[in-house]
């Protein structure tokens, strides 16, 4: 199985598992970091972890030029589909067997409003177990809460983690998330792409490497990296 992760700025995200690519948080249209339009970047399906319009972005745009599905809490998925967009509707805790793998939504402490004002539900996180095993999880936009350590427990291998503060965890608490979840390898997003997130990406990875066992990945985007 071929599995690659490709940052495309702030917490937006390509997953290519073989011949299909997840997009993860599609905020380009707009984004000062963005490798890549929204007219270019490929997608089978679209992960929304909540209404804010630099995670749900360009999805509907990209949702209905690539006829991808979209997957999101069903408060989104409703709205989506007011807007001829094909969803598939989940809620925290729940999961379902997709053909990359299963994917499950985790609680994320954050807020979910939709860009006309429209409630969101409840914001998420993404757990995916990919069908040869491997784990992926994206924490979206969240503080640090107590309950990683049991999303830990599922054997994480690659967790991608906000550390800009302000508006989600910082770098301290991104380190004690680290430390909960124990993935083997850690990717920052979520910071740089406005002054009030500025962060040195390279300094939280030195820190976690330091009090960790968990390997750090600093991408630039357009950078990928491979599950190996």
């Amino acid at each position: 199985m071929v599995a690659k992760l490709t940052f495309y700025g702030h917490a937006s995200f390509d997953l290519q598992v073989d011949a299909l690519h997840l997009l993860f948080d599609p905020y380009l249209s707009g984004n000062p970091t963005a490798s890549i339009s929204a007219e270019a970047v490929p997608a089978d399906y679209i992960l929304v972890s909540h209404g804010h319009g630099d995670h749900l972005g360009d999805a509907v745009k990209i949702a209905k030029r690539s006829g991808a599905t979209v997957i999101t809490v069903a408060e989104i998925a409703d709205w989506l589909r007011e807007q001829n967009v094909k969803t598939h509707a989940q809620h925290l805790g729940g999961g379902f067997q997709y053909p990359f793998g299963y994917c499950k939504l985790t609680l994320a402490l954050h807020g979910s409003k939709l860009p006309d004002g429209s409630h969101g539900g409840n914001p998420a996180g993404f757990l995916i177990t990919l069908n040869d095993g491997k784990k992926i999880y994206f924490a979206g936009d969240t503080g640090l809460f107590g309950d990683m350590r049991l999303i830990g427990e599922e054997g994480v291998d690659v967790a991608l983690l906000p550390i800009g503060d302000n508006y989600t965890m910082g770098p301290a608490d991104a380190l004690r998330a680290v430390e909960l979840i124990c993935p083997k390898v850690a990717i920052p997003m979520h910071y740089n792409t406005f002054p009030l997130i500025k962060q040195d990406a390279h300094a939280w990875k030195k820190l976690v490497e330091e009090k960790t066992s968990t390997r750090v990945i600093v991408l630039q985007p357009g950078e990928s990296y491979s599950l190996a």
